[in-house]
């Protein structure tokens, strides 16, 4: 039976980085971003250019309703998937207050239960075929309070301890659980406000993070720099930590959100 890699958020920025970075090693692939329009043309290039097979799923996982018949379709359906890349993520920033409830509604949808949903379903696909392997897309912002980006980094955090625990419960199944927490990620596509650039590129990150799922690695930490902002939160006061992660967030929010 042929095995595919499935990736959501896989249009852009780093989910369209590990879409590439699998094909290049042979791996065939299930895109699934919202709009058809941008997966066709990713889903023709990496067909053409390392001569995989290519399907894509337009789906707008922040719907309900929309994820729920995706789903089915994949539990109803015979391509087995040994690989699932949850990359699709939201984030908003700036003042909670100041923020629409829908778009703060949108990212946890996305952020958080559609991560989980796929996590379940296809985590019991696995379970079924024997073992695969899963890996969720976590950040640096999830490992502190993250004032001005509220929402955003506390479902970086449920993302972080999810797959950690995640790992340990399937660790017999012979189902693997990483979990990426890439810093800021410098894209053209979609930049982030005010990013440093000497930021890695969504490149320089899926190449990393490949490497290290052949390891199955537990946590994956793209840089030395990364590293050591992951565990500075164990050696701080919790009152310090927000204020220095705050001070941090606050510098990406543009301009008029301050």
């Amino acid at each position: 039976m042929t095995r595919y890699a499935l990736i959501t958020g896989a249009s852009s920025g780093l989910g369209l980085a590990l879409a590439e970075a699998l094909a290049r090693r042979g791996r065939n692939l299930i895109l699934v971003a919202r709009q058809r329009e941008t997966l066709e043309p990713v889903a023709i290039e990496l067909t053409q250019r390392f001569g995989v097979e290519v399907l894509f799923r337009a789906c707008d996982l922040s719907q309900p309703l929309r994820l729920s018949g995706f789903v089915l379709e994949l539990e109803e359906g015979e391509r087995r998937i040994d690989l699932l890349v949850n990359c699709a993520g939201q984030r908003t920033y700036g003042p909670f207050l100041a923020h629409e409830w829908a778009d703060e509604q949108d990212l946890l949808e996305v952020n958080i239960l559609a991560l989980s949903r796929l996590c379940h379903a296809i985590g019991n696909l696995m379970a079924i075929q024997g073992g695969g392997q899963i890996l969720n897309i976590a950040g640096l912002a999830g490992v502190a309070p993250g004032p001005w980006m509220a929402a955003y980094a506390a479902s970086k955090a449920y993302v972080l301890s999810f797959s950690e625990a995640l790992r340990e419960e399937l660790r017999r199944t012979g189902i693997k659980v990483s979990v990426l927490c890439p810093g800021p990620v410098r894209s053209s596509k979609r930049p982030i406000p005010r990013l440093d650039a000497s930021s890695p590129s969504p490149e320089e990150i899926a190449l990393y993070t490949v490497r290290a799922l052949d390891k199955n690695r537990a946590l994956i930490l793209p840089g030395r720099r990364n590293r050591w902002l992951a565990f500075a939160p164990r050696l701080l006061p919790r009152w310090l930590t927000r204020k220095l992660a705050g001070r941090i967030h606050r510098r990406y929010c543009p301009a008029g959100l301050e």
